[in-house]
């Protein structure tokens, strides 16, 4: 029997009202921070089809240099900052209490205010716009002397630095919520190894959060007072060393590459054996591989720096280690492609995203490789092979991923299914787009071609012609997801509790959840992927029961 406030429980989980305020709910906060973070993918993404537009000719005819300098350097910061870590933090907020038996996460207030530092940054970061200076033109990096080179007192830059440290603050309130969820939180039973992959690959990208994002802030601080107040901590000029703050920004940076990722690869661990029907295969070797990655992942940030007077014995240290941390990576790929192995496989939407992403991120991979020898690092440093590397890795990698999960759990959010027709289209036109955009790049820049450069020899041009065609069809393939997603959450076809036969706990409850997910906390005795669907279709049937 279920009382009135139970019963009230379930009338409030579909009041769309509730999105717009402050809530403490941690699936209204993991949507909202879907849905702000993917409008700064939109922005971000206009951005892109502006410089590609400028590109198109070897010419300026579109924007201004400057103009131009500022487009890519907010761009990258957007896509990075405002669109893949949020958005990942929004899956996690939603999903994590739900995986672990929980009824929310551990600090429902300190999630809340975690969700509402991101539009404050995000305004902050555009409102550089608004300045008669313009927003920061020193890339993402914002390596000195370059960044601190401006003169008047409200800058692009100052608020570019300001911008992101308050972001990287969201990140680590974020990051110490999902960790103490995790560890104290789990429903009896559930052991590590009984966690599903996303929750141990949310656990570890948390812990490499609170270890890396304290130094970029402190980076950022000592920059701030270069810029402001005159200090020399990274300006040559006044003895300062800009190589330290290369140091202290890629210790965080290239560790941020795995916070971008690891969240995606426990989505396409959740979504491969559900539309492979079989379980995941090495299960255990697949969760270690994530804490190899995370250890590992300390030990290469200066492959980024192979030609910033990197001394020869270093350079070595560090092409192993980025050689070595391959290792666990292809382990995952392996037992991905285990996991397909012999499977039945159906190829709706989320599958065909999910299948994509092993794909990309495998091209990503090897050119990482490619990257961490030192010749071949020196000869294509600063040119479009690094563009198209680290696009593979976080566009057809982190992006492929998050489609994924969006078409994945989309029915677990909003008790509705996304039409499969328009979701083909959203696949076949993003993987087209995006291979059309980024893998002619690798020929750019063996060729030579600098990156991050408005005008560019002739003899580029038609490669980047195909590029910015590419780049355009990118954009447009966002349209049909917009689309679908808007129509189906007022339109769709009525999901149900559980649509994909999925195997997680979250399958277990109705869709959407109500406020508290579970009218009774479940105790677990098996793992995720170490029981049939007989046994999930029991448990569920038990659980629905206890709700009416």
């Amino acid at each position: 029997m279920v009382d009135a406030s139970s019963l009230d429980v379930f009338k409030e989980s579909g009041d769309w009202r509730k999105y717009f305020g402050f809530s403490t709910d941690h699936k209204v906060i993991g949507i909202q921070y879907l849905v702000t973070s993917f409008f700064f993918y939109l922005l971000g993404g206009f951005m892109a089809m502006v410089i590609r537009a400028e590109l198109a000719t070897p010419e300026t005819n579109v924007v201004e240099p400057d103009v131009y300098n500022g487009l890519f350097t907010i761009h990258a910061t957007v896509m990075i900052f405002l669109w893949i870590i949020p958005a990942s933090a929004g899956f996690g907020n939603y999903l994590i209490p739900l995986l672990i038996g929980a009824r929310d996460m551990a600090f429902p207030r300190l999630n809340a205010i975690s969700f509402w530092i991101i539009p404050v940054g995000g305004a902050l970061l555009l409102s550089s716009y608004l300045i008669p200076s313009g927003p920061a033109q020193s890339g993402w990096w914002a390596y000195p002397p370059l960044s601190t080179s401006a003169t008047d007192f409200i800058n692009g830059q100052l608020l570019w630095i300001i911008s992101v440290i308050v972001l990287g603050t969201s990140s680590i309130l974020a990051a110490i919520n999902f960790i103490v969820t995790i560890w104290s939180m789990r429903a009896e039973g559930m052991d590590l190894f009984r966690m599903p992959i996303f929750v141990w690959n949310t656990l570890v990208t948390s812990a490499i959060t609170l270890l890396s994002a304290p130094v970029l802030v402190g980076a950022l601080i000592l920059l701030t007072f270069d810029l402001s107040a005159g200090t020399s901590f990274f300006n040559p000029t006044g003895g300062g060393n800009p190589v330290v703050y290369q140091h202290l920004f890629w210790f965080y940076s290239h560790p941020a590459v795995y916070i971008m990722i690891l969240p995606a690869m426990g989505i396409i661990s959740e979504v491969l054996p559900t539309f492979a029907r079989k379980p995941l295969f090495g299960y255990r070797v697949i969760a270690l591989s994530t804490v190899a990655i995370a250890v590992l992942g300390f030990t290469v940030w200066a492959h980024h720096m192979f030609t910033s007077g990197t001394p020869g014995w270093l350079r070595m240290f560090f092409m192993f280690t980025s050689m070595i941390i391959a290792i666990p990576t292809g382990i995952k790929v392996f037992n991905w492609l285990a996991t397909l192995w012999g499977g039945k496989i159906l190829l709706n939407t989320a599958m065909l995203f999910a299948m994509g992403f092993v794909g990309m991120f495998v091209i990503g991979g090897v050119t990482g490789i490619m990257l961490a020898s030192v010749p071949v690092n020196i000869h294509v440093s600063n040119t479009y092979f690094v563009v198209a590397h680290l696009h593979y890795v976080l566009f057809g990698g982190s992006v492929f991923g998050l489609y994924a999960g969006m078409y994945y759990w989309f029915p677990k959010m909003t008790g509705r299914l996304m039409n499969e027709t328009l979701g083909q289209i959203h696949f076949w036109t993003s993987f087209i787009g995006f291979n059309l955009c980024f893998f002619p790049m690798h020929q750019l820049g063996l060729l030579g071609m600098p990156r991050r450069v408005a005008i560019y020899d002739p003899q580029f041009t038609l490669v980047n012609l195909i590029v910015s065609t590419g780049g355009f069809l990118l954009g447009i393939s966002t349209l049909p997801f917009i689309f679908n997603a808007v129509l189906s959450w007022v339109r769709g076809r009525p999901a149900g509790a559980n649509p994909w036969n999925g195997y997680s706990l979250e399958w277990t409850v109705p869709s959407p959840p109500p406020v508290e997910n579970f009218v009774k906390l479940p105790v677990v005795t098996s793992g995720p992927y170490e029981y049939g669907r007989e046994d999930k279709a029991k448990e569920q049937t038990l659980n629905e029961d206890e709700s009416r």
